[in-house]
């Protein structure tokens, strides 16, 4: 009789309502968030780089000035933002769940694929 109580608790382990409830749909918020950040990282490299190029036009016509030092203090700069707003969105999406893996795994997942 002990055994059939134990058995009964593994089915719920594994019904539908607690796999989507805590694998599934952190999984996809993950996955759409991730998702979305990359596109987002690949929109401000497009931008940032325009910058940059219109930055160098502007310094060959003479209308501005720049040095290399002050050019990778601004690279430096944006790669720490990028970084830290990389580790909030994980870290963020990590406390969805308890074990908060998948809402990571999601992240990565959906990062990888936009």
């Amino acid at each position: 009789m002990n055994n059939n109580a134990s058995n009964t608790s593994l089915p719920e382990v594994f019904s539908p309502d607690f796999l989507l409830g805590n694998i599934g749909a952190p999984f996809m918020i993950g996955l759409a968030v991730g998702y979305f950040a990359k596109k987002m990282l690949r929109t401000a490299l497009f931008l940032g780089g325009a910058a940059v190029v219109l930055l160098f036009a502007g310094e060959y016509y003479g209308v501005v000035q720049i040095t290399d030092a002050e050019l990778q203090n601004v690279a430096t700069t944006a790669t720490h933002v990028a970084k830290s707003s990389g580790d909030f969105l994980v870290q963020r999406l990590s406390g969805i769940t308890s074990k908060g893996v998948t809402g990571a795994a999601g992240f990565f997942t959906g990062f990888k694929l936009g």
